[in-house]
């Protein structure tokens, strides 16, 4: 019997970014599909994947790399506490993760987060290890970093992105040939998992009836500019005063917006549920699901919105929902543009029975690309290669 090769996800992350459910269910989509061929394995780097351990929905395996729980306590809110939280990781991983993979020599080192260690010791010790390395967004150059990207990414067998928008803003770069560089969706559902969990019912103390309010999702932080899309609330309100928004989330952001309800008497109008572990129940019973995001990649929760059959209204940012929402399957409004959402707002009240149905039917084709199981088939292909 042939041994099951080892693929390691390198991604420590410091908040509960969207990545985490991208690396988990991307080890997932390899445990349920790839035969016993493939063997998936999550560095934990400082306790930061101790929730998912005993995860029944995942069953996966960990390696703890390191002893360093205090880091998991050190916060990193802000810009440069962050920064000062990735650097210690750096430090305090270098030599655990070299020897890893020196004695265990996994096949494949698939690389999401803080991804500069696992490349600057490839270019040292030149690892067996064949290194696929995910970059979302558009990452800000400078000298230093082109560079060493320059240098570090001819040693990497795949770079992949999430997005078509990333995937050609680096192919502008011209750091490394195009052949290397592939359109990998990120895996956001799990069929099975939806289904079950938007059938639990809301609790009756929230007070949330269906199709009594509209909803969003995410951190509470600048990136997803609820403050903006409190205050187009608030013009609406004016002329639909029965109008209510839920926001589901936590983040650094909370009291500014807490503090911008209050002082416009929006109590009444807008609701903030803090972290609520099962969104899907809340989609599933939502008038319409709104993002107001000024960047996504790809924007995780705008595709279970869709996947729940929740309309749909977003900004038109980089990286995500122009190629997700097209061909009436939900709405776009110009980023942080006022009128305009507001406008394309009560265009979606507008919407007969049977254009919503329209919708939903594009939305249910166009998300399939983002499940497990179309992410496995894109994995396999890859790795299959080597």
């Amino acid at each position: 019997m042939n041994k099951k090769k080892i693929v390691c996800y390198w991604s420590p992350f410091i908040s509960t970014v969207a990545t985490v459910k991208a690396v988990l269910n991307s080890a997932l989509s390899i445990n349920l599909y790839s035969k016993n061929t493939y063997d998936p394995l999550i560095l934990d780097v400082f306790g930061e994947w101790d929730p998912s351990l005993n995860d029944k929905n995942y069953n996966l395996n960990f390696y703890k790399l390191n002893n360093i729980k205090t880091l998991f306590n050190f916060s990193s809110e802000g810009y440069i506490k962050s920064r000062i939280k990735y650097l210690m990781i750096f430090i305090l991983s270098f030599n655990s993760l070299k020897k890893f993979i020196l004695k265990k020599n996994p096949e494949f080192l698939i690389v999401h987060l803080v991804t500069s260690l696992p490349l600057f010791l490839n270019l040292i010790y030149n690892f067996d290890t064949k290194i696929i390395l995910r970059i979302s967004g558009k990452p800000q150059m400078n000298i230093f970093r082109y560079l060493f990207w320059k240098i570090a990414l001819r040693k990497v067998c795949k770079v992949t992105f999430p997005t078509l928008e990333s995937l050609e803003y680096f192919k502008s770069l011209k750091i490394i040939e195009n052949k290397k560089l592939i359109l990998l969706r990120d895996p956001v559902f799990i069929q099975k998992d939806l289904i079950q969990k938007k059938k639990e019912p809301i609790d009756n103390d929230l007070n949330l009836k269906k199709n009594d309010y509209f909803l969003s999702i995410g951190r509470l932080t600048k990136q997803k500019n609820f403050i903006f899309l409190i205050k187009c609330f608030s013009k609406i309100i004016k002329e639909r005063n029965n109008i209510k928004l839920v926001i589901i989330g936590i983040g650094e952001e909370k009291n500014k917006i807490n503090n911008y309800i209050k002082t416009n008497n929006l109590e009444e109008n807008v609701i903030l549920l803090g972290y609520q572990k099962n969104v899907y129940k809340f989609l599933k019973n939502s008038r319409a699901f709104i993002l107001s995001s000024l960047w996504e990649d790809p924007g995780f929760v705008l595709i279970e919105a869709m996947a729940t059959n929740c309309l749909v209204l977003s900004s038109d940012c980089s990286n995500g929902p122009k190629e997700i929402i097209e061909n009436k399957n939900g709405l776009l409004f110009k980023n942080n543009y006022e009128k305009d959402f507001i406008l394309k707002f009560n265009q979606m009240l507008k919407l007969s029975d049977n254009e919503k149905k329209e919708f939903q039917i594009n939305a249910k084709k166009k998300i399939k690309s983002f499940s497990i199981f179309n992410h496995f088939k894109q994995l396999q292909k890859i790795i299959s290669n080597y």
